[in-house]
């Protein structure tokens, strides 16, 4: 970790189920340090969040006493440092700022935890973290797609978070590329090779007839036939998946609003790609940027938190 010398606004943090991500921020929005770790939620033993904290962001912590520091995703659920209740959509800044939650560090530190959001319709959903980069976003009406091991598609309108959906993209990836019998054909890309073909055939898989399930199983059959290299199975699969997410959420998404992607790297040309294939267009925007936009936006109009503002 760096040292810097220029005063910090605050501390955002993405504390999801397997990675702790934290940024020291200055007024305008700038990151100035960052730190990575594997110590998501899902890896703290006994409740020791204040000491993963300490661990990584100690020399922030040291230098800028009171410095706020604000989180969101998992850290606050039900088996986070603290629960944060839900706020029911259609939801807003307003909405979400005034659910902030807070713990007192035995350093004396003030951790500020956003709160996720529920659905109140029939099809009830959940999301936490993920309301926070669509703050971030700075989107007034679109359609936010966040991928991810749960992928979610709100719907945003007049600023507001009104709705959105849930899928299992990511985890049913990784169920069937590491503990189905599907694993046992597949091969590792070499280095530089070409997965786009292999990933299209996935997606031209998603929207022929037989559905997920069959497609699948097909997977396997085709390496047993010759027609599918072992080296493209975990591609195809990955083109199968998203491009069977995409015909669904599709079908969900207003007509009228533009759709706007938080990803970066191979997951925002695989979806960039499955979405021009579904007949759509897509803005791709930064994860990282956003959710410290997001983190800013809660910040600021919180009333207990509102000194975090530009210098």
């Amino acid at each position: 970790m760096k040292s810097t010398t220029e005063k910090p606004s605050s501390i955002a943090v993405d504390w999801g189920t397997t990675r702790f991500r934290a940024h020291l921020v200055a007024g305008d929005g700038r990151l100035l340090e960052s730190v990575d770790s594997d110590e998501g939620m899902g890896q703290v033993r006994d409740g020791a969040f204040e000491a993963v904290l300490a661990h990584r962001c100690e020399p922030w912590l040291l230098a800028f006493p009171g410095l706020p520091v604000l989180m969101a995703g998992m850290v606050g659920s039900r088996n986070g440092w603290r629960e944060v209740p839900y706020i029911s959509c259609p939801a807003g800044l307003a909405d979400i700022a005034a659910g902030l939650a807070s713990v007192t560090t035995s350093g004396g530190a003030t951790v500020h935890i956003i709160p996720g959001l529920v659905t109140a319709d029939a099809a009830a959903d959940v999301m936490r973290g993920e309301e926070t980069q669509i703050l971030g976003a700075g989107v007034d009406d679109a359609v936010v797609i966040l991928p991810g091991t749960h992928s979610k598609w709100a719907i945003v309108r007049a600023g507001r978070i009104e709705t959105f959906r849930t899928f299992m993209t990511g985890e049913f990836y990784n169920l069937l590329t590491r503990h189905s019998v599907l694993r046992l054909l597949a091969e590792p890309q070499a280095d530089g090779s070409d997965t786009r073909s292999a990933f299209q055939a996935g997606l031209d898989a998603a929207a022929a007839d037989g559905g997920l399930l069959s497609s699948a199983f097909r997977v396997r059959t085709g390496v047993l036939s010759g027609r599918l290299s072992p080296r493209d199975v975990e591609p195809y699969l990955s083109g199968l998946l998203i491009g069977s997410e995409i015909a669904r959420a599709i079908e969900l998404a207003p007509p009228d609003l533009p759709l706007v992607l938080v990803a970066t790297g191979i997951v925002a040309v695989n979806y960039s790609q499955a979405i021009k294939a579904a007949g759509g267009a897509v803005t791709v925007v930064d994860p990282e940027r956003v959710l410290v936009n997001g983190v800013l936006r809660v910040a600021r109009h919180n009333k207990d938190t509102s000194n975090v503002r530009p210098d």
